[in-house]
């Protein structure tokens, strides 16, 4: 089902344009089944951080080693993304999306009976692990259902899924988690991904198989050096944002002094500068898309800053909150569309390596801010420690120009 301009100079007939107008409410739904599924994912990643200080104490275990049931699920991803779609590029597209939510309805269900912390941890490796491969084959889907000039607003349309799920199923959630206790949340995320294997099922249309995709097509991507590189800038720069994220919970709590009924508003003002960012990201990726990742990375490290002196503040916090995720969803859109450049055929795995790297940033920043904070350091250390992976990141992003521009000197000499 693709969607093509006319060509210049020839006026288009009333059975096309009808032909578009009848195309258009199936691309709607299409897309929209996509984002559900980031919905669910977006629910089930985001909401442990709402949920720490519950998590924590349910499982007997202190907040920072509660932290660590984040860097599991994240570690899911990173294993997972590559993995799963290297090994299964051949398949049909749509059959292979609804597979990985059930694989995702599964995990979830492992982490609200998990018995213990080990298993919760073992379950939210599992969770994570269809993550970056559902991303990688939605986002193929929905750009082969647009004309190029469109891709990265189709691509932004799946990633809005999750930035909803910001906006209404962490806030609902970690409401609900609060009330109910914290593995209700989890159950939610289960009747999600239900809900979306059908919407897929009836709405996505069958894509035609790969049949010239082979693991080591798929992995080759990984020897490019643009690919690896602008993996590294989401995996380092992108921490910058998950070292505070990751104890927002505490940090509006222990820091500015809120009650912890007032996380989920914390949360939803979050959930706004995400839907944002993610419209933002998808216009700017269609344009002029290396020079405004730069910009975004600049734009993290100065808001992180910021956010270190006014947290403090109820009303400074939120806006401090919502102006961090607008940045950080424009960002992660921006190298989503980056590595499906870059990667070349492999352009699956390229999507899918985004969310690897996002969520290797998920487990280091948490990680990082994790130590900055057992070190007695205090919570808003973790602005700091973002504000060096986000320059980090500008740094390594630098360099991936610097490379490109020799490559292509190198080349244009050769010629």
């Amino acid at each position: 089902m693709q969607l093509t301009a006319s060509p210049p100079g020839r006026t288009r007939t009333p059975r096309v344009l009808r032909e578009r107008r009848d195309r258009r409410p199936r691309l709607l739904l299409a897309l929209l089944a996509l984002a559900l599924g980031g919905f669910a994912i977006g629910t089930t990643e985001y909401v442990t951080m709402g949920l720490l200080p519950e998590i924590a104490s349910g499982m007997g275990v202190s907040i920072p080693s509660a932290g660590h049931v984040i860097s599991a699920y994240a570690v899911g991803v990173v294993v997972g993304a590559p993995v799963i779609v290297s090994m299964t590029a051949r398949l049909p597209k749509q059959a292979l999306a609804i597979g990985l939510v059930a694989a995702l309805a599964l995990g979830n269900l492992l982490t609200a009976i998990a018995p213990s912390y080990e298993t919760l941890l073992a379950a939210r490796f599992l969770a994570g692990l269809p993550h970056g491969a559902y991303f990688g084959v939605a986002s193929l889907i929905a750009a082969s259902m647009v004309s190029p000039q469109r891709r990265g607003r189709a691509v932004a349309s799946v990633m809005m899924g999750l930035a909803a799920a910001n906006l209404i199923g962490v806030p609902a959630s970690t409401f609900l988690g609060q009330l109910l206790g914290w593995r209700s949340a989890y159950w939610v995320v289960v009747g999600l991904a239900v809900v979306t294997m059908g919407f897929i099922g009836a709405f996505v249309p069958q894509q035609q198989r790969d049949t010239s995709a082979t693991v080591r097509r798929e992995l080759r991507a990984l020897r490019q050096p643009q690919v690896l590189l602008t993996a590294g800038v989401g995996a380092v720069g992108f921490g910058g944002l998950f070292a505070v994220y990751s104890y927002i919970a505490p940090i509006t709590t222990d820091v500015t002094r809120l009650s912890a009924g007032f996380v989920p508003w914390v949360l939803l003002v979050y959930g706004i500068g995400s839907i944002l960012g993610t419209e933002i990201g998808g216009r700017l990726a269609d344009h002029a898309l290396f020079a405004w990742l730069c910009a975004t990375l600049v734009a993290m490290a100065l808001l992180l800053a910021l956010f270190a002196y006014t947290a403090q503040h109820g009303i400074l916090l939120l806006g401090g909150v919502f102006l961090l995720s607008t940045a950080a969803a424009a960002l992660g859109l921006l190298l989503q569309m980056r590595l499906m450049e870059v990667s070349g055929s492999a352009k699956m795995l390229g999507a899918a390596l985004n969310h690897s790297a996002l969520n290797a940033a998920n487990a280091l920043g948490a990680w990082l801010g994790g130590a900055a904070i057992a070190a007695g350091l205090g919570y808003l250390a973790t602005a700091w420690v973002g504000v060096g992976l986000s320059l980090a990141g500008l740094i390594i992003l630098v360099a991936s120009a610097w490379l490109y521009r020799g490559e292509r000197l190198s080349l244009s000499l050769s010629h």
